[in-house]
């Protein structure tokens, strides 16, 4: 058993991540968790991105038109319970059945402005500290492979201290050589993640203006297109049923005398 077990111990012993150990020393270990670290969280944002990443489906594109043409014709709550589990993991279907509810209900233009943004930024979270450690692993790895390059540079001039100026270069190799090491791991670390950065970088902003533009066309159409025609014909009605006002006609000047002698015949009457 002991036989059979020294052969993966010698492995273990004399394998890769020893043998980069000992070229680079502990900042070559650091680079290497970095590496590791960023590799799993880039594999963390694809699958997130492809199960709750923001996307417009045909569905919701029918949805949308049908909503700028016919909006009375938009029920949310069917849409809703007509809906997939795997599409209600889209979070861009949640907004604009949101939106269009609210806009049906005539709420305030204003709050639903504040919850379509409060939403979409909450939609969009998930996404955001996966790239902001990537971006850390993109801007600290060149550094890294500067501080290694000090260090070895440093163990190369103190063993040519500890030999009083008479060190051969075999005694100067080591200390370069770690040195030439960490300053490539690092750039071999940094240069693919920055790239990935930017990458995700632009994959968000094409997602921000996706929602963006989905939810300004909810927003800016009508929901009720008849209210306008509505209102126009109540207020012709109202117009039409209430009386005309009482225009007082001037007296002419044969009204007062035709009044004093109706007044003076009735005075003979009676008297």
């Amino acid at each position: 058993m002991s036989n059979s077990l020294t052969p993966l111990g010698s492995a273990l012993t004399d394998g890769p991540i020893n043998q980069l150990l000992a070229m680079g020393g502990p900042v070559m270990m650091v680079l290497l968790v970095m590496a590791v670290l960023g590799l799993i969280t880039f594999i963390y944002l694809i699958l997130v991105g492809a199960v709750y990443a923001p996307r417009l489906s045909k569905k919701l594109k029918n949805l949308i038109t049908l909503w700028q043409h016919s909006p009375a014709d938009v029920n949310p709550q069917a849409i809703r319970q007509q809906t997939s589990r795997w599409a209600k993991l889209n979070p861009l279907h949640g907004l604009i059945t949101n939106t269009i509810e609210a806009r049906q209900n005539q709420q305030d233009d204003g709050q639903i402005r504040e919850t379509v943004a409060r939403d979409a930024q909450q939609a969009l979270e998930p996404f955001e500290a996966p790239l902001k450690i990537i971006e850390v692993i993109a801007a600290l790895a060149p550094l890294l492979g500067l501080l290694g390059t000090v260090l070895g540079m440093m163990e190369a001039f103190s063993a040519m201290a500890a030999a009083e100026g008479r060190a051969n270069a075999s005694q100067l190799s080591g200390g370069i050589y770690e040195a030439l090491t960490t300053t490539a791991a690092g750039l071999v670390v940094a240069i693919p993640f920055a790239a990935l950065a930017a990458w995700i970088e632009f994959r968000l902003r094409r997602i921000h203006k996706l929602v963006n533009s989905s939810l300004v066309t909810v927003l800016t159409a009508s929901p009720l297109p008849f209210v306008g025609a509505t209102e126009a014909a109540s207020e012709a009605t109202t117009k039409a049923v209430e009386p005309a006002p009482s225009q007082s006609r001037p007296k002419t000047q044969d009204e007062p005398e035709s009044a004093s002698h109706s007044s003076q015949r009735f005075a003979h009457a009676t008297g």
